[in-house]
């Protein structure tokens, strides 16, 4: 129970194959308090019907793209709750034209999109969250290995994610001394809706099936139970740090 009356804010949560919903699962089972937010009106119903299985979850609105919705929803969190101990960002958005076509074909505005909503959220997020996680804490957020190497059709989505590793790295140095880590957790492929959208991702899963040293992929409550680590007192000597959940394909050459 090492999250045992902690109250840790889910971001991202879409449907339950998502990584976060691996790491809700992971932090219910580990005693915390949850909440999550959702983008739009039409997506509510269908969470709430997921969070049916969670007692107690509250469900708040934001958009991360919007500085005043930020704001809002961590005031709103110091009003209900008074402290966050942890906060898990698992939010990023490509245009499907921008993944799909080669990376020098990316559109200005596909490319701020991607790093706005993929990487400078997690700055934003971080920013209003410092004032709510007065008892230190831990922010974690997802990557993936295209932020390092070229991986098939993650074009401009390995740049965003490449800015967010570097974004974590200096949160890292910023909040430190209020006691509050920053990380970032690289899962190897799963079959999430965000990575559906990404061409080939069968091969891919393949691929790492048969080159990673435990010759098999991830799942969401794996990747999960390492977020989880990474919010708890546990982890309180961890900071800044990219963490591989991925059967060690990171680590194989050819």
């Amino acid at each position: 129970m090492i999250l045992k009356g902690k109250n840790i804010l889910i971001m991202g949560l879409r449907n339950k194959w998502s990584i976060a919903w691996g790491a809700a699962q992971s932090a219910q089972e580990q005693g915390a308090n949850l909440i999550f937010t959702y983008l739009s009106e039409e997506k509510r119903e269908s969470i709430e019907k997921l969070l049916d299985s969670i007692p107690g979850a509250i469900l708040y609105s934001c958009d991360v793209s919007k500085d005043d919705d930020i704001t809002r929803l961590f005031e709103t969190l110091k009003k209900d709750y008074g402290v966050i101990h942890g906060v898990l960002h698992s939010i990023a958005h490509a245009n499907t034209k921008d993944l799909h076509n080669d990376f020098v074909n990316t559109s200005r505005d596909g490319f701020a999109h991607a790093n706005n909503v993929s990487a400078y959220s997690l700055v934003a997020v971080s920013k209003a969250a410092q004032d709510v996680m007065t008892e230190g804490g831990g922010i974690v957020t997802l990557t993936y290995l295209g932020a390092e190497k070229v991986m098939p059709n993650y074009n401009v989505m390995g740049v965003a994610k490449a800015a967010l590793e570097c974004s974590v790295r200096y949160l890292a140095s910023d909040l430190g001394p209020k006691n509050i880590r920053v990380n970032a957790v690289s899962a190897g492929p799963i079959k999430t809706l965000s990575a559906r959208g990404v061409k080939d991702l069968d091969r891919i899963l393949e691929a790492v099936e048969t080159k990673a040293p435990l010759r098999r992929n991830v799942d969401a409550k794996e990747v999960g139970d390492v977020v989880t680590f990474l919010m708890s007192d546990m982890s309180r000597g961890v900071t800044g740090e990219v963490i591989y959940v991925d059967s060690g394909y990171n680590v194989m050459g050819i």
